[in-house]
């Protein structure tokens, strides 16, 4: 039985792929992986991705998929836990292994609800720090000029000063922003 592979943007347009799906898919989930530069603050990562959870499964239980919705909730329920354990001091830490579990996963649920085209929007941070770090190498290679003091950009921030505790707080609310948009924009679309 052949299936057709179909992306259903926001606005009502669909677009027949075909076998591009599965190209587009390790496309995006290469650069989903580089948003794991996140984990380097305690509390950073886990507020992070626990906004993009809920806006997942805000976006799935707005297209009746119940089961992918309560998926997403869990996953943030289990990411306020950690995050008890995570606030400064941090007793437990998230390390690469569960960063790239959850931007494998985070992956999956962007495709299975045709949210792909907003996931750049609701994982605003983790663009806005892996682009920091493509950024300031690519500045140092052309220019051999820094841009920030430290890259991710979690860093500079503390490295002019800034406590750890309010990186992660400003951080965790723009996290939030950014994934408020991009539930808008589906939602919307």
């Amino acid at each position: 039985m052949h299936i057709p592979l179909l992306y259903n943007f926001p606005g009502g347009f669909d677009v027949m792929l075909g076998m591009l799906y599965i190209p587009l898919f390790v496309v995006v989930m290469l650069a989903a992986w580089a948003g794991g530069v996140i984990d380097g603050i305690d509390g950073l990562a886990g507020g992070a991705f626990a906004s993009i959870f809920a806006a997942f499964a805000l976006i799935a239980f707005s297209q009746g998929k119940a089961d992918l919705a309560t998926f997403c909730a869990i996953i943030c329920g289990a990411l306020f836990a950690f995050l008890w354990f995570n606030i400064p001091p941090a007793k437990f830490y998230m390390t690469e292994t569960g960063v790239l579990g959850l931007t494998s996963t985070m992956t999956v649920v962007a495709f299975l609800t045709d949210s792909v085209i907003v996931l750049p929007i609701i994982a605003g941070l983790l663009v806005m720090e892996a682009g920091s770090v493509i950024i300031q190498l690519a500045s140092k290679k052309i220019f051999k000029k820094k841009l920030w003091l430290s890259t991710p950009i979690h860093h500079h921030f503390e490295a002019i000063g800034w406590p750890a505790h309010k990186v992660t707080m400003r951080f965790w609310i723009l996290g939030i922003i950014f994934a408020a948009i991009g539930v808008a924009i589906r939602l919307v679309g």
